[in-house]
């Protein structure tokens, strides 16, 4: 995990087998709710959404919408 501001509480790192930076989830405490969910990655880069954006993409995820990206085609 890699070092960052005390507003910012990790819920998850999204790889964890290396120590390059993989991407995190954090609740930044104390922002606007419309910027509450913060996901970073290792180019440095951060995404910032409401709790409800991100339970939309949770429920998106889970029904298969990202399947046709992970899955190589066939043909």
């Amino acid at each position: 995990m890699t070092s960052h501001p005390a507003d910012l509480r990790h819920i998850a790192t999204f790889c964890g087998q290396c120590n390059c930076g993989c991407p995190e989830l954090y609740v930044a405490e104390g922002a606007p709710p419309e910027r509450a969910i913060v996901i970073t990655d290792d180019f440095g880069q951060r995404i910032e959404m409401s709790l409800e954006q991100l339970e939309v993409l949770v429920a998106d995820v889970k029904a298969g919408v990202l399947d046709k990206v992970l899955t190589p085609s066939a043909g």
